[in-house]
């Protein structure tokens, strides 16, 4: 029996082998950035390129019917699937989504996290297609500041918005919060907020095999 995963991401690795297989067929490189938007803002710039071989990116894009724009919009999609002894005979089919809105303000406030926390909870029950396939959607609202106060990082570190769908027999979906201050390379995310890494632009992204832990809780999960 195996396991399959694909995405709608391509991975650093993945692209870097399919480069070199791709070298003597097509003498022509496609560069990446190319079709990259490009933000003013150097920390969305910085964020982007980062995220880029994981999500499909967008730029200056807005939430229908709830009054909220995101200079930068990310959407990834996950499909797994188990199969015994011929990838024809597949089960366990699970799709996972991910949401991922970043802008930045001047300040911001537990109000402002609380209605985005709101923005989330409705955007699942207007995106999310429940079904035996669906796995999880996650809907991740990063926020860029100049400064973290005590009472913004106290809700953000305790929050816990996951919800099972259909006592989770159509899966669950998560709200996520990541507030940054980039200058003050200060940062607070939620437990379930896993992109949180790649908003600490000023520190490398750890680039690990999964522990033999990971893989079993991966595999329990799926």
């Amino acid at each position: 029996m195996s396991e399959v995963e694909t995405g709608t991401g391509v991975s650093e690795a993945d692209h870097d082998a399919d480069g070199d297989a791709d070298t003597d067929a097509d003498d022509e490189e496609v560069d990446p950035f190319d079709e990259l938007p490009s933000w003013e803002d150097e920390y969305l710039e910085t964020l982007a390129r980062r995220l880029m071989y994981n999500y499909d990116l967008e730029k200056d894009f807005r939430v229908e019917g709830h009054g909220e724009r995101f200079p930068l919009y990310g959407r990834m999609e996950l499909t797994s699937q188990k199969h015994f002894l011929h990838p024809s005979l597949s089960f366990a089919h699970h799709v996972s989504h991910e949401h991922l809105f970043v802008r930045r303000v001047d300040r911001v406030g537990t109000a402002d996290l609380e209605r985005l926390v709101e923005v989330g909870h409705a955007l699942a029950d207007e995106w999310i297609e429940a079904n035996e396939d669906h796995y999880c959607t996650e809907f991740t609202f990063g926020i860029v500041a100049s400064a973290i106060d005590d009472d913004v990082r106290a809700m953000v570190a305790g929050l816990d918005e996951r919800t099972l769908l259909k006592l989770g027999y159509y899966g669950h979906y998560e709200v996520n919060l990541v507030v940054v201050a980039p200058e003050a390379r200060d940062i607070v995310a939620n437990e379930a907020a896993d992109v949180e890494q790649a908003f600490r632009t000023w520190d490398e992204i750890e680039r690990t095999e999964p522990g033999l832990l990971q893989l079993i809780s991966r595999r329990l999960q799926l």
